[in-house]
């Protein structure tokens, strides 16, 4: 389903918190499993969908990560898009290695966050 509204104020206090914790200094690995609960949340809402894939890119320019670097280019510009029109795969990560279109299973805590604000869930 296409979200015409704000993200709700529950989801969008997750979804600051996972974008800060993605965007400050630490192990890499923090920063990219906060960068990807931040995917996984924003993917119905275009604007936050693709702020999260330029936090992305910026984590694999950091990384020197050529493959992810050109992964993050094709999403920047399928991001709005997509969610604009609800055809993004959930639970998805964003991640290059991840697949484009490949849904995966969602955390629990994710999920539940997504159902209480009214995110139809594929099964």
């Amino acid at each position: 389903m296409p979200r015409r509204t704000p993200m709700p104020p529950h989801l969008l206090e997750a979804f600051t918190a996972a974008m800060a914790a993605a965007r400050t200094p630490g192990p890499t690995t923090q920063r990219w499993r906060a960068a990807e609960r931040a995917h996984i949340l924003s993917q119905p809402w275009p604007w936050p969908h693709t702020r999260t894939h330029g936090v992305m890119l910026r984590l694999a320019l950091r990384d020197r990560d050529v493959r992810e670097v050109l992964g993050q280019l094709v999403r920047l510009a399928v991001a709005a898009p997509g969610s604009a029109a609800g055809k993004y795969p959930d639970g998805n990560t964003g991640r290059t290695r991840a697949g484009l279109t490949t849904p995966m299973p969602l955390p629990d805590d994710l999920a539940a966050l997504l159902r209480e604000a009214g995110v139809a869930l594929r099964p």
